[in-house]
């Protein structure tokens, strides 16, 4: 997977919560996420300590902090929905970077997360309304509208106007799906699928772009 890593360059960044063995699963998608995303913080969470470093990196005046987490039972005035964001987009771009805070966890550990974090409390929460069904087939979810980390990444930057680092990141998911069930299987990885062509095709955008360009 390693010489298959795309190198983009992104004005949104990515905040990981990782549960306590969340880091330790082969299964795990965040690292997808900070291949792709120069702009990755991750951090591990307990309930009873906070790491100084994620304190200083919500109250940096260069981002806008912006919790994933479903909008449901949440005091109106806190809830992010994506249209909103969309619409704010342009205001967002002129001062504060985004900064997209995922919680790396089990749906339940998640809850619990959400809850047992007073340092996320006082920033607003992005309820991602999505009507696509997970493709992420590593684990098993009762339910098909459960995103793995990487799928939430990828509709946070589409959300933030990257589209190609949204399309980049589901593709190399795809890619690493692959090569994940291949070597459980004991067989190779078919280089030439269509999950590998089209990452390569995004790789080669990306390079065909002029300098000053943006691939958001």
């Amino acid at each position: 997977m390693c010489e298959l890593r795309p190198q983009l360059a992104t004005r949104a960044g990515i905040c990981l919560l990782m549960a306590d063995i969340e880091p330790l699963k082969p299964s795990n998608t965040g690292w997808l996420v900070a291949d792709v995303v120069p702009d990755t913080f991750a951090f591990g969470w307990t309930r009873t300590e906070v790491d100084p470093a994620l304190i200083a990196l919500l109250a940096d005046p260069q981002w806008q902090p912006y919790v994933v987490f479903p909008g449901e039972g949440l005091a109106e005035g806190r809830v992010i929905t994506q249209t909103l964001l969309a619409d704010t987009g342009d205001k967002t771009k002129g001062g504060k970077r985004p900064l997209f805070v995922l919680l790396d966890a089990t749906w339940p550990e998640a809850r619990k997360m959400f809850r047992k974090s007073p340092c996320l409390d006082h920033l607003p929460v992005l309820s991602l309304q999505n009507e696509q069904l997970s493709n992420y087939r590593l684990r098993r979810s009762r339910r098909d509208d459960h995103f793995c980390t990487s799928e939430v990444a990828a509709l946070c930057m589409a959300l933030a106007g990257e589209v190609h680092v949204a399309e980049t990141l589901a593709a190399y998911l795809d890619v690493f799906t692959h090569h994940y069930l291949q070597a459980k299987n004991q067989q190779p990885a078919d280089l030439d699928d269509a999950a590998h062509q089209l990452l390569r095709s995004l790789r080669v955008g990306v390079q065909g772009m002029d300098p000053g360009s943006s691939p958001g």
